[in-house]
């Protein structure tokens, strides 16, 4: 199977944390966004980063920077599309999406993730605690062939990762949460705090 190319979502507002780019916050020394860098581009073909406003802010990292081309921001699934588009016009039939203020995600995220695939190419990360399983929505296999049910998606309103992949039987692929949950994401200064005592 080709390999997917790899897209970090790092287009939304940040409010929690007074606005910016969480991924330049440091970790134990080490921005966010270097942190899933490196866990995520040794598992794809191909690393992009989804982000709106000026690209040349993030000049320094060496990325194509795509942004929404959906207009107004309308969450992550915009990004999705940008991704997809771009892994569409260079022939890689799946993207495999990150959140760019996840600074421990798994390691073997793709390859768990294309075993979990559902019927449609689908697969979404979940964590499980109890008997409850936790989708992780925006950590996820995205099959190129779907873009333009997703773009029509979005025209129509569908603002929710979910209620999107829920129309695709998305498959779940389920990581452990121990010793630390790896979709653990830095929304606020407490996430960071949070963040730095488990480095």
């Amino acid at each position: 199977m080709i390999q997917p190319h790899g897209l970090i979502l790092a287009g939304g507002r940040a409010t929690r944390m007074g606005g910016g780019d969480k991924g330049r916050l440091v970790v134990a020394g080490t921005p966010l966004i270097a942190r899933v860098i490196a866990r995520l581009g040794p598992q794809v073909d191909a690393l992009a980063l989804n982000a709106n406003d000026d690209p040349a802010r993030w000049a320094d990292l060496g990325l194509p920077v795509l942004p929404d081309t959906i207009p107004d921001r309308p969450g992550p699934l915009a990004g999705v599309l940008a991704g997809l588009d771009w892994a569409a016009a260079q022939g890689c039939p799946h993207i495999v999406t990150a959140a760019a203020d996840t600074p421990f995600l798994p390691p073997d995220l793709v390859p768990r993730l294309l075993a979990a695939a559902g019927p449609s190419g689908l697969a979404l990360a979940a964590t499980q605690e109890d008997d409850r399983i936790w989708p992780q929505p925006t950590f996820g296999l995205w099959p190129t062939a779907l873009r333009d049910d997703l773009r029509t998606a979005l025209g129509d309103g569908i603002r929710k990762i979910l209620h999107w992949t829920d129309r695709h039987e998305a498959g779940l692929a389920i990581f452990p949460t121990d010793p630390i949950n790896p979709f653990f994401n830095v929304n606020t200064p407490e996430d960071l705090a949070a963040a730095e005592a488990m480095t």
